[in-house]
């Protein structure tokens, strides 16, 4: 039997890592900037996410000013540049061009779509009561794009310490989850 030994505290968010690794991009009418995010999760059925972004990145006087981003869900594919992404500041750097990536109009909101990504979800800030003490933002997705359907090991995961992970397979066990059928459409 394996045993438990101590963890350092600052590093349970390895442990946790909430979402997958996503893109955020950001516009303020004139430019347009991408950033790497690995803290992110869904708050709440109902279309709520939220995202660890601070003033250390670029993006963040762009999502202050306008209120607005997009989320783009990368494939394992683009794991790289993603991660070289991260390791730039928009500050510098034009990272589509750089990075060989495609802005898309969205609908709702002035921040491009990715086009090689995924999935878009076009959001709006919808509480930013969290971000002076924690840089957490709630956001409301008020539009999402989506290849469909999308492959089983589609995503990846930061694990925090410069290693990623990518899912598994799908299992499906809808007949199971009979309290939560209404999530199945």
């Amino acid at each position: 039997m394996t045993e438990f030994l101590p963890y350092p505290v600052e590093r349970v968010h390895r442990l946790i890592e909430p979402g997958p690794t996503i893109l955020v991009s950001t516009s303020d009418g004139t430019t347009s900037n991408l950033m790497t995010n690995g803290f992110n999760m869904p708050v709440r059925h109902d279309g709520l996410l939220a995202l660890v972004l601070g003033p250390w990145d670029a993006s963040f006087s762009t999502l202050v000013d306008t209120g607005e981003c997009v989320v783009g869900i990368p494939g394992v594919e683009l794991m790289e540049q993603v991660v070289d992404i991260g390791n730039c500041s928009g500050a510098d750097v034009d990272k589509w061009g750089r990075f060989g990536l495609t802005p898309l109009p969205a609908q709702q909101v002035r921040a491009p779509l990715v086009a090689e990504c995924l999935a878009n979800i076009e959001c709006v800030v919808e509480d930013d009561r969290l971000v002076e003490d924690f840089d957490l933002w709630v956001l409301r997705a008020v539009g999402a794009w989506a290849r469909v359907p999308l492959p089983a090991a589609a995503e990846f995961h930061h694990r925090g310490d410069g290693t990623f992970s990518t899912n598994a397979g799908i299992v499906d066990l809808r007949e199971r989850m009979i309290k939560w059928q209404y999530l199945q459409a």
